[in-house]
């Protein structure tokens, strides 16, 4: 397989380790999601992401409180230094990573790397699309590991100027995304981009999560013309495909919606979104993908919260985690 050296900026040593997860592995921490010995976390932006890193805490999904008192936690210092569309996911030996669009006109994304979520690593920005003809973007990235290929999948929306023209004219001023990946086994080398996803229509932010033994992608049908804007469903046996068809959209009728991320909460599977054009965010919540139920009425929020993604943590890992925000939000005495 051929690879292209992408970044050689220095890490910390936390990034040495090269990883070898398994879907067991991924299967068997979403099951510990029902023991009630974890917390969840909720890491977004605000504004348009200027501030960096915001993390909120939930003990059942619903109802979320900022950490720091809102205060960022990171702040963004590569690319075009914005900090939007977080997305931090945990290897099995326990390092978190962050992925972030660092600009809307940037050809590449953020990366960081954590043990704690408190001290991170020196961001490097990876110029993934930046030696692709005609690539204008690279918006929302996020990961998973790859049992079958041994690998972390990356993956995140791009447009490139005279791709799927037949769908441009639905697009959003010349915007007619699609899904794109790369891979990497040490987050130092990684594979050409190539095309990921083309449900047929404009579409951005997938997130995927495995489930019962195959994955589940959900996306965003970015279509204006005739107006679409809402989310639909995709299943694979791989995440490097073949992927199904998308499904008929299960988000609020009417309602433009961006961001989801899903979280497993016991039984359910909560999906969360951005209503961007509301200023406010939903969830729904479901079983099987296939049939949802709406719980935004329950659900409660920190005020300006933005597209991001909700993930658990150990109970200890959180402790740690809140007594550094309290510490730094606490009243200085003299």
């Amino acid at each position: 397989m051929h690879v292209n050296k992408i970044c050689q900026i220095p890490t910390l040593a936390i990034v040495a380790t090269i990883f070898s997860p398994a879907l067991a592995a991924e299967e068997t921490r979403a099951g510990q999601w029902a023991a009630g010995k974890e917390v969840y976390l909720f890491c977004y932006f605000t504004g348009v992401g200027k501030t960096g890193l915001h993390l909120a805490w939930s003990t059942d999904g619903l109802r979320w409180e900022a950490l720091a008192g809102g205060q960022p936690l990171l702040t963004p210092e590569v690319g075009g230094r914005l900090m939007r569309d977080p997305f931090i996911i945990q290897g099995p030996d326990g390092i978190f990573h962050l992925l972030w669009t660092t600009h809307g006109l940037d050809r590449g994304f953020g990366l960081a790397h954590s043990r704690d979520l408190i001290t991170w690593s020196t961001q490097r920005f990876i110029p993934i699309m930046e030696n692709v003809p005609g690539a204008k973007n690279c918006w929302a990235p996020e990961m998973i590991w790859d049992p079958a290929t041994s690998q972390w999948v990356i993956f995140w929306s791009s447009t490139i100027e005279g791709k799927f023209p037949e769908t441009l004219p639905g697009g959003d001023n010349g915007w007619n995304h699609r899904i794109y990946r790369t891979t990497t086994r040490d987050f130092e080398e990684f594979t050409p981009p190539e095309l990921f996803y083309n449900p047929g229509f404009n579409c951005i932010d997938a997130t995927i999560v495995p489930y019962e033994g195959r994955y589940v992608m959900i996306l965003k049908n970015e279509t204006r013309n005739p107006p679409a804007k809402n989310l639909c469903v995709a299943f694979a046996e791989r995440i490097l495909g073949p992927w199904s068809p998308a499904s008929a959209p299960f988000s609020p009728a009417g309602v433009w919606v961006e961001g989801p991320s899903v979280l497993r909460v016991a039984e359910w599977w909560y999906v969360y979104f951005d209503k961007y054009t509301m200023g406010q965010y939903g969830a729904m919540r479901t079983k099987d993908f296939r049939h949802f139920e709406d719980v935004s009425s329950q659900f409660v929020y920190p005020k300006g919260m933005r597209h991001g993604t909700a993930f658990a943590v150990t109970e200890d890992v959180f402790l740690r985690l809140k007594a550094y925000c309290d510490k730094v939000t606490a009243p200085k005495t003299n």
